[in-house]
């Protein structure tokens, strides 16, 4: 059985960190790309960063510089560690596995939520 579980979530303080993590089990981690994503009340589900199976990262331009993304594939793990917090960062957090060449199997974490606020 295929699953995603993210923690880390929490509330921080604006300037503050937090670190997500997103444990996988039930599928080959290797052969998949893994990002995380989020989304802010009222609004689209929004890239955040993601890292192929490659290692290559990429970023949403709001949190370059801020937020680093990792992957562990001996522990099958992927991290999100976001620094400067800004209120603006406040959604919910979810991570996704794609398929590095099957675009037809992917999964969606349950989502953390993440709250910055002073």
């Amino acid at each position: 059985q295929v699953q995603l579980v993210e923690s880390g979530g929490g509330l921080a303080q604006p300037g503050g960190s937090l670190r997500l993590s997103c444990a996988a089990s039930g599928f080959t981690f290797s052969l998949y790309h893994m990002g995380w994503y989020r989304q802010a009340p009222g609004k689209s589900r929004e890239l955040v960063a993601t890292i192929s199976s490659g290692y290559s990262t990429n970023y949403a331009d709001s949190v370059k510089g801020r937020f680093t993304i990792s992957r562990d594939n001996a522990k099958n793990i992927v991290d999100l560690q976001m620094n400067s917090l800004e209120p603006e960062d406040t959604a919910v957090y979810y991570c996704k596995a794609d398929h590095s060449w099957d675009d037809r199997r992917y999964y969606w974490g349950q989502g953390t939520q993440v709250t910055v606020s002073s």
